[in-house]
């Protein structure tokens, strides 16, 4: 059996290069699972009647709904003015247009 032995320094680093490596390889895991948006034609959007342009709304079919609400104005949307595609607290994980309307409209105070 040879007696090989390592000396403190080169373990501390080691362990310290370890441990670095925890904190960039969660943050590069972050980034690759960027959000979806949401898909119109998914149950649950279309049991809350999302639609990815507020103007064709069926007015009929959802009798909440009045002329100039939309995704970028509602409660539920919680990205920054000016996106395209923001997140959503009903659709959680996704992105929804900011152009879109559903259901669960709620006009932002």
């Amino acid at each position: 059996m040879s007696e090989k032995t390592f000396p403190r320094r080169t373990l501390l680093k080691g362990a310290l290069l370890g441990v670095a490596a925890v904190p960039v390889t969660a943050l590069l895991n972050r980034a690759a699972a960027a959000p979806a948006n949401v898909d119109p034609n998914s149950p649950q959007a279309k049991s809350l009647g999302y639609v990815e342009d507020a103007t064709k709304v069926d007015a009929k079919a959802n009798p909440n709904f009045k002329a100039g609400q939309a995704c970028h104005n509602c409660l539920q949307a919680t990205g920054k003015a000016g996106d395209a595609r923001v997140p959503c607290n009903i659709f959680a994980g996704q992105l929804v247009n900011a152009n879109g309307w559903c259901k669960v409209y709620v006009k932002r105070p």
